[in-house]
Order: C-alpha cells, then structure tokens, then sequence
C-alpha cells in the first residue's frame, strides 16, 4: 500500500510540474489556442479516424470470409497495419514541410520518401504473401503443376 501512495505522490509531483512547464514556456494565445487543438484532435478520431477504420475492417473481415481467403488475412493485416502506423507518424511532416514551424525538420522531399516507405511495405507484404501461399503447397505436396 506504501508503494502505490508514494508512485501516486511521484505521478501527482511530475504532473504538477510538467503543468508548471507547460504554463511558463507558452503565452496566453497559445494556452488558449491549445484546448481548441485538442478538441479537434478529438473530433477528427472520433468522427473519421475510428470510423474509418471500423469500416475497413468489416469490409475486410467480410472479404476474408470468402473461400480459401485464409491465407491472405495475415498478410493483408499485418500490411494494413504497417501502413496506417508509418503514415500517422509521417502526417506531421508532411503536413508541416515546407512552411518554416519546426526547425527540426530536415530540408528534403518527405512525400516522396514516404511514398517510398509505403510502397516497400506494400512489396514487402505482397512477397510475404506469396511466399506464404509457396510454402504451403510446398507442404500439402501441390508443388509441381498438378
């Protein structure tokens, strides 16, 4: 019991004092502008990103239903998967490049890049697929043209 109250004690101190942070590195028009970032975070996930993806994955459970479809659900999962994830990650790049905001963003072309990632996943996941289907008729013995 000791243990929780003092990591709760830790967790209410570092809290407090990234608040503290937070109110002492931004001015009043940004502390204001922040909970309406946030509010729209919030719509645009709740509103198009969680449907969106509910969508898709019924669709794709319903495709993978079909007959021997079995083999590709993992493939087309996992790829989906490594898609969606490079992609929120490269969102604020993409959106940002170019307009000076962040220093940190190196001078380069991010779209084509990230294009290039996403087209080597998708290779990637296509090759796994195949290789996938290979080595199972490899072992059922339905290797060799019959």
């Amino acid at each position: 019991m000791k243990t929780r109250i003092g990591l709760a004690v830790a967790g209410v101190g570092v809290g407090l004092w990234g608040l503290w942070l937070l109110l002492s590195a931004l001015e009043l028009p940004a502390l204001i502008r922040l909970p309406v970032w946030l509010g729209g975070a919030v719509v645009a996930d709740d509103f198009f990103l969680v449907p969106l993806t509910v969508g898709v994955g019924w669709l794709f459970v319903r495709w993978s239903a079909g007959p021997d479809r079995h083999r590709t659900v993992g493939a087309v999962r996992t790829t989906l998967l490594y898609v969606g994830i490079t992609s929120l990650i490269a969102v604020p790049l993409l959106l940002r490049q170019g307009k000076g905001t962040n220093s940190t963003v190196l001078a380069r072309d991010y779209l084509r890049d990230w294009l290039l990632l996403e087209a080597t996943i998708i290779v990637t996941g296509i090759a796994g697929y195949f290789f996938t289907l290979r080595r199972s008729r490899a072992s059922s013995g339905d290797i060799g043209g019959r």
